[in-house]
């Protein structure tokens, strides 16, 4: 098991434990210099993130942030900006924890998109979802919630010639739990290689409160399981995801959850087939 182990932090470029806070802050600053480079070679100068309420967004956001005021304070342009963007499905249940990333991570602009009508009508017009079963439709709901507000993020940058920020980091990664083409689809992906304690650590450092860096984690895309936690939907804890991917023992039977995770959803990680 210990090869796996290395075969998929290789393959994932899985980041090593931060020695201390030196080496924690050299990391962020690596990746506050990778987000500007993007858009320098992009020849761009507007991000975009959808803002969740989960600590995954907050700490993309912030490392975004810094790198917009950085390229501002260093170019002296102030066409620059980082917008964060609310997606709710109508109304979300922990909105206030939404609220409360956005109040910490001050982003230059604040949009607003609600995707339920736009949800709704085209479950509406998908012939293929009738007399299914309530749970395989609000699972197939659920992933067209996050391609919708990838959609809407796309929209955005496209109307504004911007980039668009997406949230996977290899504790994810490794277990494919991310929509195809949904939250899986971005521009540049700044959290990856980093474990799920990697990210609060970092989204700590910033000043972020505790009860925001310690949140439950949830995708929260299915109606009939609102709230659903990760750890539950994964079958294994982040801390014995993290442990798997840093080389660190973990007992068997998770072990083979997250190596037949990985090899399950091994055609997220990948292009799409070609001849």
């Amino acid at each position: 098991m210990q090869a796996v182990q290395q075969e998929i932090a290789q393959a994932l470029k899985v980041q090593p434990p931060f020695a201390d806070a030196a080496a924690l802050e050299a990391e962020v600053a690596r990746r506050v210099a990778f987000i500007k480079n993007c858009l320098a070679n992009a020849r761009l100068k507007t991000l975009v993130l959808g803002i969740s309420g989960g600590v995954d967004s907050l700490t993309a956001a912030l490392m975004a942030q810094r790198a917009i005021n950085e390229l501002r304070r260093d170019t002296g342009d102030n066409a620059y900006a980082f917008i964060a963007v609310r997606l709710p499905y109508h109304v979300q249940h922990d909105e206030h924890d939404a609220q409360a990333c956005l109040e910490v991570i001050k982003a230059d602009e604040v949009q607003t998109i609600d995707i339920a009508p736009a949800v709704k009508a085209l479950a509406g017009e998908t012939a293929a979802l009738k007399d299914q079963s309530p749970s395989l439709v609000d699972f197939v709901v659920g992933n067209v919630k996050a391609r919708m507000r990838m959609v809407a993020q796309y929209a955005i940058a496209g109307a504004r010639a911007g980039l668009v920020i997406g949230t996977d980091h290899a504790a994810e990664a490794v277990m494919g739990f991310y929509t195809k083409f949904g939250d899986g689809a971005c521009d540049l992906a700044p959290l990856s290689g980093l474990v799920k304690s990697q990210v609060r650590a970092i989204a700590r450092s910033f000043g972020a409160p505790e009860s925001l860096v310690e949140k439950v984690p949830t995708a929260d895309l299915e109606d009939l399981a609102p709230g659903k936690p990760d750890e539950a939907a994964h079958g294994v804890t982040y801390q014995q995801i993290d442990d798997f991917l840093q080389g660190r023992p973990v007992d068997q039977a998770a072990a083979e959850i997250i190596v037949a995770n990985y090899r399950k959803t091994q055609h997220k990680r990948e292009l799409p087939f070609a001849p």
